[in-house]
């Protein structure tokens, strides 16, 4: 849930001033996953620690800086205490290495104590930046209290820093024994559990940094400033081609967004590896717990297909409206080389279709968004099949350990890749011998690597904590997944043809939906009010009603909840009043006259509706003028799901910016859920 980054400059001069931005910078691309608190740590001035006392090592005192709220107040609160400080922030640096985070809390409250960098106590010999949860970390806190260590913070982390000082004086024997700056940490990381991606800095390293992962995801950034050199073109191991002396930028962060501005040559970090910037040169060292000490790998760097345009809001207010106008593109995208002469193509598929044909079940395994995602392609995918498709919580299904057999196929669905119940759910499915299939939009996340095959949804960066177009490219992409599992049958041969025709029109009918736009704001406008808000949905579009609901409840912050309108009558029709704002999806589909029978109903008790329709159905569904009505393009039942979404999430888009809360940053969530 949290964000780290970190920037190293090799042989090449930098300013304070222009470290500090480099670093702000990281954390504004990262805000996404954490903004109740953040910190930096950069280096200060050898002058300003002489005659503080008996330092422990020999180089500049780092300068620590923590505030409690989002960026821009942390921003504000460095460039005042550092004028006060009278630091010099145009003195240059040959080298530095600096670290940052933006925090999401889950132990302590927001506060600068419980914002990272954590420390290892006075002198800040060793600092921390941590994205994940220590289990353990009650354990070895009593531990080293009992060695003398006072704790500061209320964080799991705080035991990290305080661990490695632990180490490193331990392995010094209280002389001057050598001990390498990787030895400490890979000591450390050997007592602790849990999942994490950490960076190291500290002051008896000085100008080194080591990240390391298991769990969470971490990315390692390299531009060569020779020349332009292109280091992942030339698909050698990373250690060889850095070890050359010349001036470069080393970057680590939590996601590529926050690096494709700096360069395009990446490394996505696995598990148990330990990387070690030093001297200007990138050292991967994989841990295992059998070894004492870990083996030297070979790592090549890859190249990042990302623009900076996808980082940016362009002409937009935020990023969410951003994104919602984006899906004729990034729907474009998904489809883009799938779809053939009738036909689909799935190369992440192609391998293990025989087998996902032949198992006995298909489970859709998934958290939010991308469960209901999930459940608006289901009842496609059965009808292509003809086999039984079961839905499954991811949290839900950990907490009962549902039987998963060996004949199952296991659909895991996360937009990042990095959703941590999903995470666990995969490790369970995998070890009852399922065949698990990854849908992601992160290319290199844990779900894509550890899943025995997928699809990326290739929907382009999202950082609205509010998922609008991964939500729709993931249908897409599983009703393309439905389609290529079907195409040995001849009896529906017809009716996929239908569907890849309709396909290859969807975004030039979302691009007529989004006209919409106005009409959903004066909607918008009439239930600023409101309470809450009721979404009524069946078939195809009891998904549309669950992630409409969420995706009010999620940024407008208005109560909403979005039910089956076949379960209205068992209880929900208790609440119907002429107060009470009430949506009912009703596009032609098979359960047109089913929810025809829904809004007839809701007018005998006075229900304020308001009518989702296809065009050209406003007096099939609302006689006489009794509602407000919603008129979207009618497409294909099971691409109808994509179309009917967008007026519902412009409708919360809108709410949201009336009702005068943050739309990119929702209270108390965050984009990518590592934790429990």
């Amino acid at each position: 849930m949290c964000g780290i980054f970190a920037y190293l400059n090799y042989n090449v001069a930098r300013e304070r001033r222009y470290i500090m931005e480099v670093l702000f910078n990281g954390l504004r691309r990262l805000e996404y996953r954490g903004y109740d608190s953040s910190g930096i740590a950069i280096d200060n001035d050898l002058s300003f620690a002489a005659g503080e006392g008996e330092r422990p090592y020999t180089s500049a005192l780092p300068l620590v800086f923590r505030r409690e709220g989002k960026i821009e107040s942390l921003v504000r609160s460095v460039y005042s205490e550092v004028d006060a400080m009278g630091l010099d922030l145009e003195k240059s640096f040959m080298v530095h290495a600096g670290i940052a985070h933006t925090r999401w809390a889950t132990h302590g409250v927001p506060s600068p104590r419980n914002s990272h960098p954590q420390s290892s106590g006075s002198w800040d010999e060793f600092l921390v930046v941590h994205n994940g949860i220590i289990t353990n970390y009650e354990v070895l806190k009593e531990t080293l209290i009992r060695h003398g260590f006072t704790f500061e913070s209320d964080t799991d982390t705080e035991v990290i820093p305080k661990l490695a000082k632990f180490v490193f004086d331990q392995a010094r024997g209280g002389g001057d024994q050598a001990v390498t700056f990787s030895q400490v940490v890979i000591e450390v990381i050997r007592q602790l559990e849990g999942a994490y991606a950490l960076i190291f800095k500290s002051s008896h390293y000085p100008n080194e940094l080591i990240a390391c992962r298991r769990g969470s995801t971490l990315i390692l950034g390299v531009k060569g400033l020779t020349d332009e050199k292109n280091y992942a073109a030339s698909f050698g191991d990373v250690k060889t081609l850095t070890a050359d002396g010349q001036p470069k930028e080393l970057f680590f962060s939590s996601d590529l967004c926050a690096i494709v501005e700096h360069t395009k040559n990446y490394l996505a970090i696995e598990d148990n590896e330990v990387v070690h910037l030093k001297d200007g040169s990138v050292s991967v060292l994989k841990f295992d717990y059998s070894k004492e000490k870990p083996a030297s790998v070979q790592r090549a760097l890859s190249v990042l297909e990302m623009e900076v345009e996808q980082i940016k809001k362009g002409n937009y207010d935020h990023f969410m409206q951003k994104e919602i106008h984006e899906q004729p593109h990034s729907l474009t995208t998904t489809m883009r080389g799938r779809l053939r002469d009738k036909s689909v193509v799935l190369g992440g598929l192609k391998d293990h279709l025989k087998t996902i044909r032949h198992s006995r079940r298909i489970i859709f395994v998934g958290c939010g968004t991308s469960f209901n995602a999930a459940l608006a392609a289901r009842p496609f995918l059965e009808e292509l099949s003809g086999i039984p498709v079961t839905m499954e919580l991811a949290s839900d299904l950990l907490d009962r350990k549902g039987p998963i057999y060996r004949e199952d196929t296991a659909v895991f669905v996360s937009q990042s890749g990095e959703t941590a119940d999903t995470l666990l759910a995969l490790e369970y499915a995998l070890s009852n011998g399922a065949l698990c299939v990854g849908i992601t939009n992160t290319v290199g996340s844990t779900l894509a690597r550890k899943t025995h095959c997928g699809v990326h949804i290739n929907a382009g960066c999202e950082i609205g904590v509010a998922s609008t177009k991964a939500y729709t490219s993931q249908i897409v992409v599983i009703t393309i997944m439905a389609l290529a599992i079907g195409a040995d049958s001849i009896s529906t041969q017809s009716r996929r043809e239908s569907i890849i025709n309709s396909l290859s029109d969807l975004p030039d009918k979302v691009r007529e939906v989004l006209r919409l736009d106005n009409e959903m704001k004066d909607l918008a406008e009439s239930l600023m009010q409101m309470q809450s808000l009721l979404v009524f949905g069946r078939g195809y579009n009891y998904a549309t009603a669950l992630e409409g609901a969420l995706k009010v409840k999620e940024v407008a912050l208005m109560h909403s909840e979005g039910m089956l309108a076949g379960e209205m009558k068992h209880g929900p029709l208790a609440l119907v009043d002429e107060t009470l704002p009430i949506i009912v999806i009703a596009t032609r589909d098979a359960c047109f006259s089913q929810q025809q029978s829904v809004i007839q109903q809701l007018h005998a008790r006075k229900g304020r509706l308001i009518v989702m329709c296809s065009s050209g159905d406003a007096a099939s569904v609302c006689s006489g003028g009794s509602c407000r009505l919603i008129e979207v393009p009618l497409v294909a039942d099971c691409l109808q799901p994509v179309i009917n979404i967008i007026p519902l999430q412009l409708l919360a888009y809108h709410l949201t910016v009336l009702r005068g809360y943050d739309v990119d940053q929702p209270r108390n969530l965050a984009k990518s859920v590592t934790t429990q």
